[in-house]
């Protein structure tokens, strides 16, 4: 079947339903590893602690574990702000269910911009905070207590390094293994 320029077709389809169904399934996994059993600074610690030797390319490792950190204390917020601008917009008589696909994109655009203005505040508020507060980066930081890596983490690593040479061996064999779709 053909819609446009696009041709459409059952593995097409399958395909697509497929990586939604991976790229939900993993944001679902992440959403409860990250945010249910992890705090976000210890977290944050492991991802600088675990990149560490890229210091050495002169990544900014703790730069990075601090964005992630920052991100991840500010998801909750944006989803609260966006739940408060959705019903400030409807109760202002805005639907975002009713109409064609325009329409719906002129509603999601009355909850993107004040988000995307409050998101700039808070950015810049944090900010100024950081500045006040002499925050240097990684130059100068003491830690409370340093995190130290168990035999659980270790086998852990171990079964996802493992995981991971499997996929690498066995992608090239898959377009053999006719009875094996993914």
């Amino acid at each position: 079947m053909s819609f446009w320029v696009f041709n459409i077709s059952l593995e097409g389809i399958i395909t697509g339903a497929l990586t939604a169904l991976r790229i939900t399934l993993l944001v679902i996994n992440t959403s409860l590893f990250m945010t249910l059993t992890t705090p976000p600074t210890a977290l944050a610690d492991g991802v600088e602690r675990l990149l560490s030797p890229l210091k050495y390319l002169r990544f900014p490792v703790h730069e990075f574990a601090m964005m992630m950190s920052i991100a991840l204390r500010f998801v909750p917020t944006l989803l609260e702000e966006a739940n408060k601008l959705m019903k400030a917009q409807s109760s202002r008589g805005a639907s975002y269910d009713t109409g064609n696909f325009i329409s719906k994109i002129r509603g999601m655009v009355s909850i993107l911009v004040p988000l995307f203005i409050s998101s700039f505040r808070r950015a810049e508020d944090l900010a100024t905070a950081m500045e006040a507060r002499c925050y240097q980066g990684e130059a100068g930081r003491t830690r409370k207590s340093a995190t130290r890596l168990g035999w659980r983490e270790y086998s852990l690593l171990g079964v996802i390094v493992v995981l991971l040479v499997l996929v690498i061996v066995v992608q090239p064999l898959l377009p053999t293994l006719s009875w094996f779709r993914i």
